[in-house]
C-alpha cells in the first residue's frame, strides 16, 4: 500500500519511520521548512526502542502525484482544517484516512469533507517530541497504533492494512471496538490534561492533596455524564477504571497539553472542552469544573495571541 504520512513531526515521523524501516512504501507530506531540514538532516529517531534514520521520499502541498491508498493523519487539532486542504489532492476515491488525533470531533469534520466510508478510527499511545535539529526523541515504552473500521468490522481493507502494518518494529494493533478506545482515551485525557493545566503542576500533587483528588473526581463525573448523555459507549465503572490510571502513572508526569502551554504553544482546547460543553446547554447539564478548565485555556489562548502580535 501507498502511504502518505501528513508531516514528519514526532508522532507522524516515529510511525512512519518505523514502516520505513519495515520496507514499507511511504512518503511524508511536509512544509518546506520541514522539507529542507530533512534533506540536510535525514529523517533521524532516537528511540528506546531502537534508532534509525532514513532519507524519506517527501512532497509539498502543491505537488502533483498519484492519489495514496492510505493517508495517516496525526497533526494537533487546530492544523486540521490547513491538513485536509493539503491532503485533499491526494486522496483518490478508494483512500483510506487514518486519523490519530486525540478526541472525538475531528472523526465528524473528516466525514463531513471526505464522506462516511473513507474514514477510520485510530489513535496512538507514545510520548515523543522534536529536538531542535528536527530530530524525533521517542522516550516511552509504548509506541502503539491503534486502528480499525469505525463499524468494528474486519473488512478487506482493513485486512490489508494489518498486512502492511505487520512485523513493524511499533505496535500497531487492530481493534474491532476502536471508537470504544477513543472515548476511553478522550475522557483520560480530559481529565488529565484538564487537571495539570488548571493547576499547573505534575498530577502527583494534585491526587495527593484532598483538594485536587476531589477536583479529580468532579471532572472525570462531569466528563462521564456529559459522554453518556451524548450515547458515548462510556460505562459508570469507567469512572474508578480512569482515577486507578491516574493514581498509577509517574509522579511527575504531566499532559502534553500543560507541556504546549510551558512552551507557549497553542492548545486543544476547542477540540477537548469545547466539544463537551456544547453539550452541556443542550441537555442542561452542570458542568462547573469543565467550565473552570475552559476558561482557563481560553484566557491562556488570548494572552498567546496578544504576546505573538506584539
Amino acid at each position: 500500500m501507498r502511504i502518505l504520512v501528513v508531516g514528519a513531526g514526532a508522532v507522524g515521523g516515529y510511525f512512519g519511520g518505523r514502516l520505513l524501516e519495515k520496507g514499507e512504501d511511504v512518503t511524508f507530506l511536509v512544509r518546506e521548512n520541514r522539507q529542507k531540514q530533512l534533506k540536510e538532516n535525514g529523517l533521524v529517531i532516537d528511540s528506546v526502542h531502537g534508532n534509525i534514520s532514513f532519507s524519506p521520499k517527501m512532497i509539498t502541498s502543491n505537488e502533483k502525484v498519484n492519489p495514496f491508498d492510505v493517508i495517516i493523519l496525526s497533526t494537533k487539532a487546530y492544523h486540521l482544517e490547513s491538513a485536509i486542504e493539503d491532503i485533499s489532492p491526494f486522496a483518490g476515491e478508494h483512500t483510506i484516512i487514518l486519523p490519530l488525533l486525540n478526541g472525538i470531533s475531528h472523526i465528524e469534520v473528516l466525514i463531513q469533507k471526505f464522506g462516511e466510508e473513507r474514514v477510520l478510527g485510530g489513535l496512538c499511545f507514545i510520548e515523543t517530541t522534536l529536538d531542535s535539529n528536527g530530530k524525533v526523541i521517542q522516550t516511552s515504552s509504548s509506541h502503539d497504533l491503534v486502528f480499525g473500521e469505525r463499524s468494528g468490522e474486519e473488512t478487506s481493507r482493513i485486512q490489508e492494512l494489518k498486512r502492511t502494518f505487520s512485523n513493524t518494529k511499533a505496535n500497531f494493533k487492530y481493534s474491532d471496538k476502536i471508537m470504544q478506545e477513543m472515548w476511553n482515551k478522550y475522557l483520560f485525557i480530559s481529565v488529565m490534561s484538564g487537571a495539570t493545566t488548571l493547576m499547573r503542576t505534575p498530577i502527583g500533587p494534585i491526587r495527593e492533596t484532598e483538594e485536587g483528588e476531589k477536583m479529580l473526581r468532579r471532572i472525570i463525573n462531569e466528563v462521564v455524564t456529559i459522554m453518556q448523555k451524548i450515547g458515548a459507549p462510556i460505562s459508570e465503572e469507567m469512572k474508578e477504571t480512569q482515577l486507578e490510571k491516574i493514581n498509577a502513572i509517574g509522579y511527575e508526569m504531566k499532559s502534553s497539553m500543560q507541556r504546549d502551554m510551558e512552551k507557549g504553544m497553542p492548545v486543544e482546547a476547542d477540540h477537548f472542552f469545547q466539544y463537551l460543553l456544547k453539550y452541556t446547554k443542550k441537555y442542561g447539564i452542570e458542568a462547573p469544573a469543565l467550565e473552570l478548565i475552559y476558561s482557563n485555556l481560553k484566557v491562556y489562548e488570548t494572552y498567546l495571541i496578544q504576546q505573538n502580535h506584539r
